[in-house]
């Protein structure tokens, strides 16, 4: 018989009050979507423990019931929050909790998060899942997994909840307090029979074709969504995840395959590099000699610009390794050709970096028109939101006429009254920082209906198998080679509450750095002046810090209880703790003028009266700022950011003759996941093993950029790093099929399950970016 309709909405099968709250909480919107709503982990009725039973360094799962909870608070605090108003937030105390099955009893711990008390109330029961360690002479579970079961052991939903322990394993699902586990386990189920009743599921939705199938070992798709959902054993439970993540893998590949197709079709004007020009002649000037990796790169990409089918290559490296230098070159070539070069940066400041930068190293090249200039010379032309307009009409005037080759600026140069004599490349830098319709803007069709060339660059390290499957569609170069006499970066953590006196010796070192003729930069995750919006870091777990020691120093100086701020900073640093150094400060809030002036200062000799010797910013330094002299880098709340964002930050010293320090400032617990991402950044400089550190500790589709598309991910159980294999796997298979097959007519399944799990919104994603 005929049965279910994978693709029906969900409120025609499960009803209207469930599907909506399924379509709030996860975006789940179709029967597709909450059977791909894949179970995180799963609990055997049979194994769980008895609280009496318990060993240290035991990993249980325990049913029992909440005797007693309550929020606890440091005495620094100067206030305890209202539990009503309590929020979500990360915030100093945590919560108690014991809980016993009639055996024996059980302590739980939450750290920074005194809701939970909230969160399981005394009388009800759950499941909780964590090691056991000891504190105090008593079992405790700390940051324990868990799901409490519904309240009234009499209504229909508490009988329902139960009748889960009866399966032979429990699946646990993501979930939240309106949309517990065990209701949606008991939807899925209504799916699963009706899929058991179908019986011409596979022949229907199936996307893989029945020889791949055969080929790489998997069961049919029906079968892998009944074992996932309901296995008879964690076998049953691994063949299916083994099934669908390579349908996650082949569904992405073949939508990055027929992306290759079509650019095949694209044309675009070939560039030829000549013998003898404006790269010759900057070649001649430069006083020094490119590494063995940019002379690779730079290769591969003159190779692409001599072709007529538009250049997509990403020239990723890490920080340091010269990729400004390769793009400047790549700009030179076309310019030699006859076109233009655009150098699209995220922020004005990092326009500005990059044109005070491009200007440096071309000199007199860069001059053309001026009294001095070289006999190949161009003129550079920067182009931003502020500037003024009689700047503005000069340098788009340049730019329509051809007088400038190159033109460098932010989202002001995606402006449709942007006009080009010849376009011929776009350089992207720091690509992820840009929206999806703005990284599309500068390679739309030129006049000629030709593209330009399109060079995209990040300092962000990409492990190769996330390079396939996020630029898939894209070549891939890689700088892994520094330039010689790049001073290493000694990283350390600084943990002022478990080692008060190492705080102090950090102000006390920028002291004898600044003595020795260097800078530094101190970094805060916000301004400050209450705002919570702007230059943020990312938050993670951890407990604040002040600039003296902790909360119970007694100074006046920022509150324990919030971030550290540029605002509070600045004036701590002044008043009390670098009061004879010159501080100036920089954030995004600053008028365009003002930061130039800051930056300007900053980069400044010593022996000017203008110069600053301390930097107090956020993160709006964290790429393409480049001054040689600093050599400290002490970043505030270093919890608060992200593995990758920490190592940019890093990568702002260094970049000159000293040997340069990073110390990352923190109050975040030994072994919370916070401090766990500070010690991973101190452990190395290699940012592709950082990239990897990072990719495993974050959710994929944050990696694959869902979250820039506003939809749930099409990967809920692939794992780039883990599953290398597969994503290799599912791309030849999927290169193979669009080559014969482009618009898959011949594959009608597979057309529409991409269709289905990449809708036109995240299509625009993956082809613009």
């Amino acid at each position: 018989m005929t049965g279910i309709d994978i693709d029906a909405a969900l409120g025609s099968v499960v009803g209207g009050k469930t599907a909506a709250d399924l379509e709030q909480a996860f975006g789940i919107r179709t029967v597709y979507d909450l059977l791909s709503h894949y179970p995180r982990r799963y609990v055997d009725p049979a194994g769980m423990s008895d609280l009496g039973t318990l060993t240290a360094g035991e990993h249980v799962t325990v049913l029992a019931e909440v005797l007693s909870s309550k929020a606890v608070y440091p005495k620094d605090q100067r206030r305890v929050p209202d539990k009503n108003q309590l929020t979500r937030r990360r915030t100093k105390g945590r919560a108690e909790i014991v809980i016993g099955d009639g055996s024996g009893r059980l302590s739980l711990v939450f750290f920074n998060q005194p809701w939970r008390a909230d969160d399981c109330q005394p009388g009800h029961r759950g499941l909780f899942e964590g090691t056991v360690s000891r504190f105090g002479g008593r079992s405790q579970l700390t940051h324990p997994r868990f799901i409490m079961l519904p309240d009234d052991p009499a209504s229909p939903d508490y009988a329902e909840s139960m009748e889960l322990f009866t399966d032979r394993l429990v699946p646990i699902y993501p979930a939240t307090a309106k949309l517990p586990s065990w209701r949606i386990s008991r939807t899925i189920k209504m799916l699963v029979k009706q899929l058991r009743d179908s019986d011409d599921v596979d022949q229907r939705f199936d996307s893989l074709p029945d020889e791949v199938r055969e080929r790489e070992g998997l069961m049919g798709l029906s079968a892998a969504w009944q074992a996932i959902h309901q296995p008879v054993d964690l076998a049953a439970a691994e063949e299916a995840k083994r099934r669908l993540r390579f349908d996650e893998a082949f569904t992405l590949q073949v939508l990055l395959a027929q992306r290759r197709e079509r650019l095949r079709a694209v044309t675009a004007t070939p560039r030829q590099r000549r013998d003898s020009g404006l790269l010759h002649a900057f070649d001649e000037r430069a006083q020094f000699a490119l590494t063995g990796a940019q002379e690779r790169v730079g290769e591969e990409i003159f190779a692409d610009l001599a072709t007529g089918h538009p250049m997509h290559r990403l020239l990723q490296g890490d920080v340091g390794t010269g990729k400004t230098l390769v793009a400047l070159r790549a700009m030179l070539a076309v310019v030699d050709a006859g076109a233009q070069a655009v150098l699209l940066a995220p922020t004005e400041v990092l326009a500005a970096q990059h044109f005070a930068t491009l200007t440096s190293l071309l000199g007199p090249l860069a001059q053309a028109g001026m009294l001095g200039a070289g006999e190949d010379a161009t003129s550079i032309r920067l182009v931003t939101g502020s500037l003024r307009s009689r700047e503005r009409r000069d340098a788009l005037a340049a730019l329509v006429q051809g007088t400038a080759g190159i033109a460098v600026g932010t989202h002001a140069l995606l402006e449709e009254s942007v006009e080009f004599a010849d376009l011929g490349l776009v350089v992207v830098d720091e690509q992820h920082r840009f929206g999806v319709e703005q990284r599309a803007v500068l390679a739309r069709p030129l006049p000629d209906g030709t593209r330009p060339h399109v060079l995209v660059m990040t300092a962000t390290p990409i492990p190769r198998t996330v390079a396939m499957t996020v630029f898939g569609d894209l070549d891939v170069s890689v700088l892994d080679e520094a330039p010689p006499g790049r001073k290493p970066i000694a990283t350390h953590v600084v943990a002022p509450k478990e080692k008060p006196a190492y705080l102090a010796r950090v102000w006390t070192r920028i002291v004898e750095e600044v003595a020795a003729g260097r800078k530094a930069y101190v970094v805060c995750p916000r301004i400050g002046d209450d705002d919570d919006d702007g230059d943020r870091g990312d938050r993670g777990d951890r407990g604040d810090v002040s600039l003296d020691q902790d909360g119970d120093s007694g100074h006046d100086g920022p509150a324990a209880t919030t971030m550290s701020s540029v605002l509070d900073v600045v004036v701590d640093l002044r008043d009390r703790l670098l009061p004879d150094l010159r501080i100036g400060m920089l954030h995004g809030r600053m008028s365009s003028e003002a930061k130039e002036q800051v930056m300007g200062d900053f980069a400044a000799d010593h022996s000017d009266p203008r110069a600053l010797d301390v930097l107090v910013a956020t993160t709006v330094i964290e790429v393409g700022v480049d001054v040689p002299q600093a050599s400290v880098m002490v970043i505030m709340d270093a919890d608060r950011f992200g593995i990758s964002q920490l190592h940019q930050l890093r990568g702002r010293v260094g970049r000159g003759d000293a040997a340069s320090l990073c110390l990352l400032v923190t109050s975040a617990e030994p072994g919370s996941p916070g401090r766990e991402r500070l010690d991973a950044v101190a452990a190395t400089t290699d940012g592709f093993e950082l990239a990897r550190v990072d990719l495993q500790a974050r959710r994929e589709g944050d990696v694959l950029g869902s979250m820039q598309s506003g939809r749930r991910s099409s990967l809920q159980l692939l794992q780039v790093l883990r599953d290398e294999d597969i994503v290799a796997s599912a791309r030849d298979i999927a290169t193979e099929i669009v080559a014969s097959d482009g618009d898959l007519r011949g594959h009608r399944p597979l057309r529409a399950a991409v269709a289905r799990v990449l809708d036109q919104e995240r299509t625009d994603y993956l082809e613009k970016g």
